[in-house]
């Protein structure tokens, strides 16, 4: 089924649409992004080849427009990501709350949030968040503070992202983490993913998501003028040795695969789910989704009355 057939796109809630990529195993959901741009400014952003390098800035009518989705074209029963070009939980969430505003609409009608961030401010909403359906998952690729503000130079340090994980969970709302990507010769030694997935599983999380680096021209660009040693290397594994996937360059197939076991072995010891995101192995994933959205308890039972929206059985019935 196609995920455009099966939801209905609004004015700033759209139908998760991942192009077409066959390797994408997420179940048909929507996507909400309160804010254009991120001030995060990962290095190694896939976005930022179409929505632009710029700060994290609030939607034009975005309160107006999120309410007319509410009310017209969301289906409860899939769920809403939030965010996947632009995080919720940018610096600028602290002066403008669009998030927090967001959920205080969704949240007591029963519709099911996924929370994706690399954001720390996430705590601050930690008992709204526990009052709904609604998981968090949060980004964190090395515990290494000098490598993180390299990588991701706007982003809160991993230790802040560790404690926003503790403090969610202590406050009930289910977490997993998305060590996404792992960067080879950087972050993809066994020391590093160990640190990674202990600390996150001690903080409550007990689902990893994980993926290699794809390159795309903007990002392998700003890696490589951060980490000019890498040039040569990348090069040979990304340009030479890799292959070109579904608008990516990608490790060669054996290096990916020995990374992501790699992680799974560990996530595995330590009692976690594990999956993959776009690699084009399912066959590894222990995890019910590859998103995370499993996490999304059921706390608040949503009642269907938006007739203007193409249900998931409608569809069914005309094929």
């Amino acid at each position: 089924m196609k995920r455009r057939q099966i939801l209905r796109s609004g004015k700033v809630v759209n139908a998760f649409d991942p192009w077409g990529n066959p390797l994408c195993t997420c179940p048909p959901k929507y996507s909400l992004n309160p804010y254009t741009g991120c001030s995060h400014f990962c290095l190694y952003c896939y976005a930022t080849s179409y929505i632009g390098r710029k700060p994290s800035t609030p939607k034009k009518n975005y309160k107006e427009r999120l309410l007319y989705d509410i009310a017209h074209v969301i289906d409860p029963r899939f769920h809403i990501d939030m965010s996947t070009s632009s995080d919720p939980y940018p610096p600028e969430e602290a002066k403008y709350k669009l998030t927090r505003w967001s959920l205080e609409q969704l949240l007591p009608l029963g519709f099911k949030v996924l929370i994706i961030t690399k954001g720390s401010l996430v705590a601050r909403d930690a008992k709204l968040l526990a009052s709904g359906n609604a998981a968090v998952t949060m980004t964190i690729t090395t515990l290494d503070e000098t490598l993180a503000r390299r990588l991701e130079p706007g982003a809160p340090s991993p230790r802040d992202r560790i404690l926003a994980l503790k403090r969610l969970n202590e406050e009930g709302v289910p977490v997993g983490i998305r060590l996404d990507p792992v960067f080879p010769l950087l972050t993809d030694s066994e020391e590093n993913i160990s640190e990674v997935l202990e600390a996150a599983r001690a903080a409550g999380a007990r689902f990893v998501v994980t993926s290699t680096y794809k390159a795309k021209p903007d990002n392998y660009k700003r890696m490589l003028e951060a980490f000019p040693e890498l040039r040569q290397k990348y090069d040979e594994l990304y340009k030479i040795r890799g292959e070109r996937l579904y608008g990516y360059r990608y490790l060669p197939l054996e290096i990916r695969k020995e990374i992501l076991l790699r992680v799974r072995k560990i996530a595995l010891r330590l009692g976690m789910e594990y999956a993959t995101c776009r690699e084009g192995f399912p066959n590894l994933h222990t995890a019910p989704t590859c998103d995370g959205s499993h996490l999304i308890p059921l706390r608040i039972r949503a009642r269907i009355t938006r007739k203007s929206s193409r249900t998931l059985n409608e569809f069914i019935n005309k094929e």
